[in-house]
């Protein structure tokens, strides 16, 4: 028997021009009377916790219904903090955009979904690659039934992906018209590719997709093999990114620069409805092969205990998903506790209204038989400064010292308890931990002391001015403009900022600007100072090292780092493997951007998620951009 969830009302985005109401169906009374009773004292209690209504509306009834479930049509409604930006594979730049491209797209290669640590395994492959003793040849055998979602495109005919299409996304990722942040994985790596897209460039042509790439064989309709420059340990995590999720080319030249509008892939899911910025549907994609749960839990008992309970279950079980993306952390919050949310990212600004002291779970939520999982994001935050920026740039003493200075009055300790909410860990270190690489012994030289900033800008010429301001040493002004998004709760950030360079007397300039616009300013290196944030793609050091590499600027490299010495570093570490060696380069590259006043890396935070008790098979992927909607179900 189907056990029916308790909702209040549920209104969707229908055309954009009106909303309907789903309907609902009624439950026994009792069961009824208990849930209405339990969501209607809880949720009046959130709200007057997070002050989202007086308390003369409490006395309010609360009331639920509980819509219809059946196995043929199963709803999973889900949010994002912010706005989509594309849900074009290879032009991908954020996170959220990401969980829903792998939704909809397939690499070659991802993630076991229960493994820990991450190991990679086939997807749109049939079998792990073979790869020659010299580790530069890689074979790939693809599954033959992998097939597009339907797409007018296709003129009615059932379209399964082939090698040539693998050869094509691999070679589109590198295409400079599309300029993709993540160029950096295949940039270098594939024998004459980089001589194609080098071509493309000097001739100011569109890149030539016809013309022969040594290092792509095309060997029959479902076998590619890669030659690769040099070894490297890292391309199989290459392969398994969202970036790289398989292409038509087909429907690419169809849609041209509006392919980002219409996403065609081979996923589980295919998006249905979309309302820019707002809303997105995810229909189970008819052409999806026969697929089942079969992860490997290794000695976790809690994995072993879901491995059991979802083994042999159909991917994806959920016939629909409902994607909301919502800004604000009380609305999500609120949102949840009606029954509007199934899954919820619980934020720090609300985590103190669910959680205990201790980082548990209150026992009116227990009691309701929501569940919680908390990790140690595999990612950094880190407050950055453009070497290249007209105010605060320049390789001169006199600018490294301010910059240095401005990093050295930014609190991480209060950071982690007013703006997280302690849900975060000081991480001084550019590898965060539980990613190869990282060192937990390492030490920061731009620990928060503002009276050591302030002596550096005295000695090096930094005046105060009559009104109490610092000036240039030329006597020119002084301003610090810290870019943030306008969407959400950032202004918190802001104040903080705000109040470390007072503490140095140094002006400050808020400048929030919408999320597609902020990411689009750093790619054109235009800002300033923010606080930056990267998770693992892979869970190797290199990932985050490659932040600042001198050629990714206007790309991943956020804060257009270039320095020949830096950049040679770094490339001597991508020709070695993991261990002592390497480990030893990575340090000499931290120490550097601390001394030249790039960034200074600041904490990880702690990961809760939230879900409705009805949701069966949900486990936080460890990897970034990996939406986990299609391994659940729901009771």
């Amino acid at each position: 028997m189907l056990r029916h969830r308790n909702r209040l009302p549920w209104f969707r985005v229908g055309n954009g021009r009106s909303l309907q109401a789903r309907k609902a169906i009624s439950v026994p009374i009792t069961t009824a009377e208990r849930l209405r009773q339990a969501i209607q004292t809880l949720v009046l209690g959130v709200m007057l916790a997070l002050g989202a209504m007086p308390a003369a509306a409490a006395a309010a009834p609360a009331t639920a219904a509980a819509p219809a479930q059946m196995a043929a049509e199963k709803v999973l409604h889900v949010e994002i903090p912010v706005p989509e930006t594309t849900l074009d594979p290879e032009a991908l730049q954020d996170l959220y955009s990401a969980e829903l491209v792998s939704a909809v797209f397939e690499p070659l290669l991802t993630y076991d979904y229960l493994a820990r640590p991450a190991r990679l395994v086939p997807d749109v492959a049939a079998a792990m690659p073979e790869i020659s003793a010299d580790g530069k040849t890689w074979t790939f055998h693809l599954r033959q039934d992998v097939a597009f979602a339907p797409d007018p495109v296709f003129a009615g005919r059932r379209r399964v992906v082939q090698a040539a299409d693998v050869a094509f996304t691999l070679r589109r990722l590198l295409d400079p018209a599309i300029h993709s942040p993540f160029s950096f994985l295949l940039e270098g790596k594939i024998v004459g590719l980089d001589a194609a897209v080098k071509r493309a460039r000097e001739a100011h042509q569109p890149f030539d997709y016809t013309a022969p790439v040594a290092g792509l064989e095309v060997l029959d309709a479902f076998t590619l093999r890669v030659h690769l420059n040099a070894p490297d340990v890292n391309f199989g995590h290459a392969l398994a990114q969202p970036n790289l999720g398989i292409l038509a080319p087909e429907v690419v030249r169809a849609y041209g620069d509006q392919i980002g509008g219409h996403p065609v892939g081979t996923g589980p899911y295919r998006v249905t409805h979309w309302t820019r910025g707002a809303a997105l549907t995810l229909e189970a994609n008819p052409n999806y092969r026969d697929r089942r749960w079969d992860f490997d839990p290794g000695q976790d008992p809690a994995a072993q205990a879901l491995a059991k309970e979802m083994h042999g279950k159909r991917i994806p079980a959920i016939g629909r998903v409902e994607v909301r993306v919502i800004p604000e952390q009380q609305s999500a919050l609120l949102a949840f506790r009606s029954g509007a949310l199934d899954v919820l990212y619980l934020q720090n600004k609300v985590a103190p209204v669910v959680l205990n002291g201790q980082g548990q779970l209150k026992p009116e939520y227990v009691r309701l038989g929501i569940r919680h999982e908390v990790i140690t994001d595999p990612e950094i935050l880190f407050n950055y400064l453009n070497p290249a920026d007209p105010m605060v740039g320049g390789m001169d003493p006199a600018h490294i010292a301010l910059r240095r200075a401005i990093l050295m009055v930014q609190d991480d300790t209060a950071f982690i308890r007013v703006i997280r909410k302690g849900q975060a860990v000081h991480v001084p270190y550019p590898i965060p931990p539980g990613v190869v690489g990282h060192d937990p012994t390492y030490r920061s030289l731009l620990e928060y002391n503002p009276a050591q900033a302030n002596r550096l800008l005295d000695a090096y010429g930094f005046r105060r001015g009559a009104d109490g301001w610092r000036t240039q040493p030329d006597g020119g002004p002084l301003v610090v403009r810290y870019w943030r998004q306008s969407e959400g709760e950032t202004r918190e950030y802001e104040e903080l900022y705000k109040r470390g360079l007072d503490q140095i007397h140094v002006r400050f300039e808020g400048h929030p600007v919408p999320f597609p616009d902020l990411l689009k300013a750093e790619r054109g290196c235009q800002v300033t100072t923010r606080l930056g944030a990267w998770i693992a793609d892979y869970p190797d050091g290199d990932d985050f090292m490659q932040l600042f590499y001198g050629p990714n600027a206007h790309a991943n490299n956020l804060a257009c780092f270039q320095n020949a010495e830096w950049d040679a570093l770094y490339v001597q570490s991508t020709r070695l493997t993991p261990g002592p060696e390497r480990d030893a380069l990575y340090h000499r590259m931290a120490r550097m951007l601390e001394t030249l006043g790039v960034a200074k890396v600041s904490h990880t935070r702690l990961h809760h998620m939230l879900t409705q008790a009805f949701v069966q098979g949900y486990r936080k992927s460890l990897i970034s951009g990996i939406a986990e909607w299609p391994y659940l179900d729901l009771r």
